[in-house]
């Protein structure tokens, strides 16, 4: 036994095979029938050539189907790819490529797009299919690899728990597309990402965990928890919801589409008590909706985490005074560091600026040269994390060298955010400098500028980024959308962000938009942004 998935998964099965694991609708599997499905599915995977260490693909949306994927990936100790649902076929074909994987499970509805980047990518030499309720032809005339249903996969393999022997060395990989560039793989030991994602070191007082079947035996004295993971499985944050669920025998709800008033409907349906958002691109829509007309039943409710995305004060804020009983959780972290620190939401604290957390005692403050910075200094450095860290990009051994970095003997994670310590030994989040706007060499942050102008009653959405100017360099500019059409003047939006933030970080052009451009997972996507302030003049310049 070992401190990997399908280990701690196998332990909650062994101690609570009737519970629940997994609720869709009207749809739900208890632990013993996820365990003999993933069962089936790995030896599937075995059968078709799959080894430890190999890739396989799993390009789905949250469905009951791609968790028994992931669980059945992991059991066969080979390395799950994420792939996200809304790549074009160019970015298809790098990750199908760049990861080198064997074998695809997809939904249905994406076969036309993998068989045109198929005849590319020749080690792909198998496809599992998810039904989805579409009737899309799942290949073409003369494909070369081999198709089946993932219902007939399972019903023609066997049930039975019969895996080699697993270890902590086993990997798992999470592809990120950042804000820029193509999507890199980061590779983690498994105990090391269980350590920094799953529960393996305390949440709150730091300190590991020594017994592997701790999260399955706290999970079976205890009452189940039921959780909500909004996110598309395709982020890190939301593939860890589930797991930490099923550690712990607790019920995982999932669904493939999000909304703000449906997701209130699920929570209501399912008893749901911890929802996991990232940030405003979930949680504005939610308690916009929680705000109108409709009634929805959220006394299970107990606690709403957020990670990985700005979730801006304002909506912060609302949330904590609509549920003022539950614990709302600001959370940082990145796919190159895991989990960094959280803060409570607490009502009618001021939560102006940016993110700021108690970080975890592994999370530093750092100098481009390593060396660490003093509390309350006010002195902007890299956020750096040592001990559970990942190994290292893959296929990247340049973007490697540059991001885990070794100082005094010790290997350390930096990814690009800046950040600043402050004397309370609490850490303030300023964004990924790759995204930030040198403005008459002062450096301005995005996501401050964000946060601050959601607080704009005016302002539904915001990205802001660096647009060229003949004096500074760059100045700061502005994408909005209006709430209910508003075209706030930058007077006016500047009367709010120069409540939080220094006059140099106010916007000094303003675009409007119908929608802001995110991924999936709810990031920006910081170039569409810059495409749409090249596109035409400004709505208002200063």
């Amino acid at each position: 036994m070992a401190y990997t998935i399908a280990d701690l998964i196998e332990h909650a099965v062994d101690l609570m095979p009737d519970r629940v694991a997994l609720e869709s609708g009207d749809r739900a599997h208890t632990y013993l029938e996820l365990e003999a499905r993933s069962n089936a599915l790995a030896h599937a995977l075995i059968e078709r050539g799959v080894e430890p260490g190999d890739t396989v693909g799993l390009y789905s949306r949250n469905t009951i189907e791609a968790v028994e994927a992931m669980v059945a990936i992991f059991k066969a100790r080979a390395v799950m790819v994420n792939v996200n649902y809304r790549y074009v076929e160019s970015e298809l074909e790098h990750i199908f490529t760049d990861s080198g994987m064997k074998v695809l499970i997809h939904e249905r509805q994406y076969s036309p797009r993998v068989c045109n980047v198929l005849p590319s990518t020749p080690r792909i030499a198998h496809r599992i299919v998810i039904d989805d309720g579409t009737d899309t032809p799942t290949s073409i005339p003369g494909e070369t690899d081999s198709v089946i249903d993932l219902e007939d996969a399972i019903a023609a393999s066997s049930s039975v728990r019969d895996f080699s022997t697993r270890s902590d060395d086993d990997l798992y990989m999470l592809y990120t597309g950042g804000t820029t560039g193509k999507p890199k793989g980061v590779v983690w030991r498994q105990e090391d990402v269980f350590r920094v994602l799953g529960g393996g070191i305390d949440w709150y007082t730091g300190e590991p965990i020594a017994d592997e079947w701790q999260p399955a035996k706290a999970g079976a004295a205890g009452g189940q928890l039921v959780r909500f993971p909004i996110p598309p499985f395709i982020h890190g944050g939301s593939q860890w919801a589930i797991f930490q669920s099923l550690f712990a025998g607790g019920k995982a709800v999932v669904y493939p589409e999000f909304s703000g008033a449906r997701s209130w409907e699920i929570i209501a349906r399912h008893g749901v008590n911890v929802v996991f958002i990232t940030g405003d691109a979930m949680g504005r829509p939610m308690i916009e909706a929680l705000d109108g007309e409709t009634e929805y039943d959220t006394s299970t409710l107990v606690s709403v985490a957020s990670s990985s995305v700005l979730f801006s004060p304002a909506v912060k804020e609302r949330f904590a005074e609509r549920f003022p009983n539950a614990v709302i959780i600001d959370a940082i972290g990145s796919s190159e560091t895991g989990f960094g620190g959280m803060s409570p939401v607490v009502k009618g604290q001021s939560h102006m600026g940016a993110p700021r957390v108690k970080a975890d005692p592994s999370t530093h403050v750092i100098r481009a040269d390593g060396t660490h910075i003093e509390p309350g200094t006010g002195e902007v450095g890299l956020i750096a994390r040592t001990g559970n860290i990942p190994l290292r990009y893959h296929n990247d051994p340049v973007k490697s060298a540059k991001t885990f970095v070794e100082y005094d003997g010790v290997r350390h994670s930096m990814p690009g955010d800046y950040a600043t310590l402050e004397a309370d030994g609490t850490i303030t989040m300023l964004g990924r400098g790759s995204v930030s706007i040198n403005t008459g060499g002062e450096k301005v942050f995005p996501e401050e500028v964000e946060a601050a102008l959601k607080a704009h009653p005016q302002v539904f959405d915001a990205v802001v980024v660096g647009v060229p100017d003949d004096r500074f360099g760059h100045r700061v500019a502005a994408v909005i959308v209006g709430r209910d059409g508003a075209r706030p003047t930058l007077d006016e939006l500047n009367v709010v962000v120069r409540q939080g933030l220094a006059g140099y970080k106010a916007p000094r052009s303003v675009w409007f938009v119908d929608e802001v451009k995110r991924s999936p997972a709810g990031k920006p996507d910081y170039r569409w942004a810059v495409s749409t302030t090249e596109s035409r003049p400004a709505d208002e310049a200063l």
